[in-house]
């Protein structure tokens, strides 16, 4: 025998864990389950990681503090007129989707803030959600326009009911 025969007739992958085919497998009779137990039947779920047998489980022991606005607060792009001033020339129309084109909104967002750190030198026409007081003037001090783009409309309630009528007594 020579180096060069030492591994034939061995595989290299092993074969699948056959339970439950009899004392011959192995794995006969419960299967590698054990006997009885809780994990020992067919369907038996494994605990989930938060499940603390019956112990009284972290999130209820623990304090509830806190208040978030996350399920209905707003996000919006911030640019400045500096770069408003940067990467648009005199006279363009600015609006979300020039934005979006030239990298300033990046992302899903509600809409766009425009805030007036810079110096705005060109006359441009500006469409955002917001302009903070400082932004406005600066671009209207140029010769530019500033539109405030509405939000969506509040939805009316019970658009189905008709009103309620008055009994007459």
């Amino acid at each position: 025998m020579d180096l060069s025969t030492v591994h034939h007739g061995i595989q290299s992958n092993k074969g699948r864990k056959r339970v439950g085919r009899g004392p011959g497998s192995g794995h006969g009779k419960t299967g590698s389950r054990g006997s009885k137990g809780q994990y020992a039947s067919a369907g038996a779920k494994r605990p989930i990681w938060a499940s603390e047998g019956g112990q009284m489980p972290l999130f209820r022991r623990i304090p509830k503090r806190g208040f978030s606005h996350a399920s209905w607060d707003k996000s919006y792009h911030v640019v400045n007129v500096g770069d408003l001033d940067r990467l648009f020339a005199d006279g363009d129309t600015v609006d979300v989707a020039a934005l979006k084109a030239n990298g300033l909104a990046k992302g899903p967002s509600d809409g766009v803030r425009i805030l007036g750190t810079g110096e705005v030198t060109k006359k441009l026409t500006v469409r955002a959600h917001h302009f903070s007081k400082s932004a406005a003037e600066k671009i209207i001090a140029k010769g530019g326009s500033t539109e405030v783009i509405p939000g969506p409309k509040k939805p009316k309630r019970n658009k189905m009911k008709p009103p309620r009528e008055k009994k007459a007594k």
